[in-house]
């Protein structure tokens, strides 16, 4: 019971709490963006990559206004920076806590400066180390009320996962003059949370928009058939000029940041690109489906 709420805890939804191996994912169907072809098992490999990008900082590096990139080269960690503290959105494996503070560290700040954690969904590679981010910060951990069971599976050495404030739809995360607005874009997981904010670089002000995975699963039940169908039309609505996510990949982040490093203009701000995830993902979504209903 958590704030006057049951959460009835299943075995099913330990499948939930840990992303499938890409040789285990189906190799089909194939779908064709942008010039690009996609199959499950592509898109998946694209997003995890190798045991050694899973854990290999990227950077770290500033990406635009008080958001700093803090993770590794495919599990994204971000660093919003504030006058009361700190926000860290993403704390990726357990693994990978004392990396993402030597990042934190690097760029000046310090780790025990983080007020507030959230995340993106409740899988092991994005929010397993939030009991050690916890225990080494004390700071509120944020989640969405439809992942908290999911969260409650994800216990790395017997951890017990923390929760210190539930949030729903449309609910705001404020410190220190910065707001973040969670947006609930569920199929990938029940409680899967956009998060959208703004950052101010030259004057300008931009909308940020840091995205939950729109991946399906290999067989799609009822119930997230119709979360996904809300998810792709909601998540278009959304202002947004610079998307960060979850993977890299899903925004071209290796890309980005070797311009970035080159000089020139914030490759970051990109309206133009902010929904190309999206149209991958739900190309990939339907063709899902159709091979489903096939079979």
């Amino acid at each position: 019971m958590r704030n006057g709420v049951k959460f009835i805890l299943s075995a099913s939804l330990l499948a939930l709490t840990t992303p499938v191996s890409a040789q285990n994912a189906p190799d089909h169907p194939a779908v064709t963006v942008g010039g690009q072809t996609y199959t499950p098992r592509s898109i998946l490999a694209r997003n995890m990559g190798t045991t050694e990008d899973q854990t290999t900082a990227l950077g770290p590096f500033h990406i635009i206004g008080n958001i700093y990139y803090v993770g590794t080269r495919t599990l994204s960690s971000y660093l919003l920076v504030t006058p009361q503290g700190n926000i860290l959105i993403d704390s990726t494996y357990e693994r990978n806590v004392p990396t993402i503070a030597k990042s934190v560290a690097k760029l000046g700040f310090k780790f025990s400066d983080i007020k507030i954690l959230l995340g993106n969904h409740a899988h092991a590679d994005h929010q397993e180390g939030d009991a050690l981010v916890k225990q080494m910060t004390g700071a509120q951990v944020v989640a969405m009320e439809a992942d908290i069971p999911a969260l409650q599976f994800i216990t790395p050495e017997g951890k017990q996962h923390p929760i210190d404030r539930i949030i729903n739809d449309g609910d705001k995360v404020t410190l220190g003059g910065a707001t973040l607005t969670a947006h609930l874009t569920a199929g990938h997981t029940r409680g899967c949370t956009t998060w959208t904010t703004t950052a101010t670089e030259n004057g300008k002000t931009y909308n940020v928009l840091i995205g939950c995975s729109l991946r399906a699963p290999a067989v799609i039940p009822p119930g997230t058939r119709d979360a996904f169908e809300r998810t792709f039309k909601y998540i278009r609505t959304l202002p947004c000029d610079v998307q960060l996510g979850d993977h890299g990949a899903q925004f071209g982040l290796l890309e980005k940041y070797a311009r970035l490093k080159a000089g020139g203009p914030n490759p970051f701000i990109d309206p133009k690109s902010c929904f190309h995830e999206a149209d991958v993902e739900e190309a990939m979504f339907k063709a899902l489906l159709v091979e489903q209903q096939r079979s």
